[in-house]
């Protein structure tokens, strides 16, 4: 009887350093990833955008391939698969990234992650329209909160319109996030095969392909001399870092909880680029933009808490 007790105890405390462990790791992640953006912004200031999201997925995808390497679990995607690997590769990575980086720069860093970080919310349309799943009320008032805070920061009081490449900017950011939302839903209803990870470096690999060539074909060849050690430091940040270390957290450490946790865990995400935006690039912060923040957030908020009723 001592015995079970004692394993029973043991157990207990496994479990305990297991989810301590595992709430650690995803605060790193959603650390790195906010301070991803204001990284961006200031690598945009020395190369352009469409390099930028090359280099990053590029220099991702080698990453992972090596990492994959050395615990010896790397594999060609299975054939049940590549409908997966397309849609994440092509609309979550390259479009939502290469539309991204070129509206940032045009819109400042603080209203570019919190328009792309609208997911949550067109997830809840696109479920509508493609799989017929009828939003509850909750979800619907989750949408009309978080398009009312979209419509104050995209309102005059808070853009000026008139300015060269803002509406552009701000349509960028928004189709990349509707894009984001479509793979969402995708996500939730593909039958894996292979795991997240596995996948991910050939996700990454198919996004930075096209890429390079619209690269190529927009914006030339970057000058060598453009590459100096801070550009370097940014880099190696965004690509390896912050992209490719996050994406192992999330796989690895993500499944432990539910997906209620890990929607409202991804919610820290806009927090945390708003807020280094504000401390690393000296950002405004207006009285507008602020109540624009709090309505997106509670409305992304709410879509989780929604969300969360059927998964947990």
């Amino acid at each position: 009887m001592r015995a079970l007790t004692s394993a029973s105890s043991i157990a207990r405390t496994q479990a305990s350093r297991t989810g301590a462990s595992t709430l650690v790791w995803l605060c790193v992640m959603v650390l790195l990833w906010g301070l991803s953006w204001p990284a961006t912004k200031l690598a945009l200031g020395s190369i352009s955008p469409l390099w930028l999201a090359t280099i990053r997925f590029g220099s991702a995808a080698v990453t992972l391939f090596l990492y994959l390497a050395i615990i010896r679990s790397l594999r060609f995607p299975p054939r049940a698969d590549w409908p997966i690997v397309a849609s994440m590769g092509f609309l979550q990575m390259m479009v939502f990234t290469g539309l991204g980086m070129i509206a940032m720069t045009h819109v400042d860093t603080g209203r570019a992650v919190l328009l792309a970080y609208t997911t949550p919310l067109w997830g809840v349309i696109a479920s509508w329209l493609l799989f017929r799943d009828a939003p509850t009320r909750l979800q619907m008032a989750a949408l009309g909160v978080g398009i009312a805070g979209i419509g104050l920061i995209c309102s005059p009081m808070e853009i000026d319109w008139t300015a060269p490449g803002a509406v552009l900017g701000a349509a960028f950011l928004l189709i990349g996030a509707i894009c984001w939302s479509l793979v969402i839903v995708h996500i939730k209803h593909h039958q894996w095969t292979a795991t997240p990870l596995m996948l991910a470096p050939w996700q990454m690999l198919i996004a930075a392909v096209p890429l390079a060539g619209f690269a190529y074909a927009l914006e030339g060849v970057p000058s060598l001399a453009l590459f100096d050690h801070r550009l370097m430091e940014l880099l190696l940040f965004i690509g390896p870092v912050a992209t490719s270390a996050c994406f192992v957290i999330s796989a690895e450490q993500g499944r432990r909880i539910s997906t209620f946790a890990m929607s409202n865990f991804t919610l820290g995400v806009p927090l945390i680029g708003v807020a280094s935006s504000v401390f690393f690039l000296g950002a405004g912060f207006s009285t507008i933009f602020g109540i624009g923040l709090c309505l997106i957030v509670a409305g992304m908020l709410m879509a989780a808490a929604a969300g969360g009723r059927k998964v947990v």
